[in-house]
């Protein structure tokens, strides 16, 4: 019998979830709610999904359908809400970035978890990918344990909308991903960060576009974040583009699909003889939300614990509101989650 998935959330992203939902042999979407009903039944008949429960109001189409698992596409500030009530109603969640609006809110949500005993998982989507699994483990196998990790990004991204409005629409909206990247390919946990917002004069955003951070991990090393928004001309890919450095040598990866290491072959001398190295790329996995899904349902199964587990993502969305407090104060903060 496949997954009964609930949907919460009928904007662009929850079409997509409805997509990746139908696309899986191993799910069916039993339900579909949104403040606007009549956009829940749009999305619905777009997917073809007939026959399902449509609603406004997530508790009642919990009791009608009894799903295996909610999947909450919702807005960030009805992240809390969605989430506490699935938990509570003792059904898993699958949640779109960012886990939540705060850092408060986070950590009920991670309580809520451990006191009903049921999984929640935020879908960090670029953690699948297996460009990023091969450079994570040239890194490891080749350079020695990291300590330096750059990360550039830079892309003129007209949206128009919301973003638009936003106080830190870079940071906020976007660099959790690099940031939660970062973690990924380091293998370290933040510590603390000294984060610039800046806006320069030509953006078309109303708040801070563009960003330089930088991160002390576990272990003492540093990752240094830049990025913008508003870059016109020349962008980097979505991935950004990185750097790390070890004891053995150096690892690049554009972000695309080059990947080198660079690695030390003598012991002695001023510039160092080097040999590169070429990734070794593992079975192809499903891409971006086919991944998140695949790895939730893994863990429904057999009790793995998924990449962007409740426990281990909120440090991610620690970095970002740590980075933000850092800028509006001018000084190093303390990450705590």
């Amino acid at each position: 019998m496949p997954f009964r998935a609930l949907i919460a959330g009928a904007g662009g992203m929850g079409k997509a979830w409805g997509r990746n939902l139908r696309d899986c042999t191993e799910t069916e979407v039993v339900a579909w709610v949104d403040i606007l009903p009549d956009v829940a039944k749009r999305a619905a008949d777009e997917l073809g999904a007939e026959d399902i429960y449509l609603g406004d109001n997530l508790i009642e189409a919990i009791a009608a359908v009894r799903p295996d698992f909610v999947v909450d596409v919702t807005v960030p500030e009805s992240h809390y809400n969605v989430t506490l009530q699935a938990l509570n109603a003792g059904v898993p969640v699958l949640g779109e970035k960012p886990m939540a609006h705060s850092m408060q809110a986070a950590r009920e949500m991670v309580a809520a978890s451990e006191q009903s005993g049921k999984l929640y998982m935020v879908s960090q989507s670029r953690r699948y990918d297996s460009r990023l699994r091969a450079y994570k483990k040239l890194i490891h196998t080749e350079l020695g344990r990291p300590g330096i990790l750059n990360s550039d990004f830079y892309i003129g991204a007209h949206f128009g909308g919301f973003r638009d409005e936003m106080e830190s629409p870079l940071i906020l909206d976007m660099a959790i991903h690099t940031f939660d990247q970062a973690r990924y390919l380091s293998g370290c946990d933040p510590l603390s960060v000294y984060c610039d917002e800046f806006n320069p004069s030509w953006s078309w955003y109303k708040g801070d576009s563009s960003a330089t951070a930088i991160f002390e991990m576990v272990g003492g090393l540093r990752y240094t974040y830049r990025g913008s928004w508003c870059a016109e001309g020349a962008p980097t890919s979505w991935e950004s583009q990185w750097r790390a450095c070890g004891e053995h040598g150096t690892a690049t990866w554009d972000g695309h699909g080059d990947i080198l290491a660079s690695v030390a072959t003598e012991s002695n001398g001023f510039l160092r003889q080097t040999e590169e190295k070429q990734p070794e790329f593992m079975d192809e996995l499903p891409v971006g939300i086919a991944g998140s899904l695949q790895d939730f349902l893994n863990a429904l199964k057999t009790g793995a614990t998924p990449m962007g587990e409740c426990h281990d993502n909120i440090k991610s969305l620690a970095m970002v509101f740590a980075a933000t407090e850092s800028s509006r104060s001018g000084k190093r903060v303390n990450i705590v989650y």
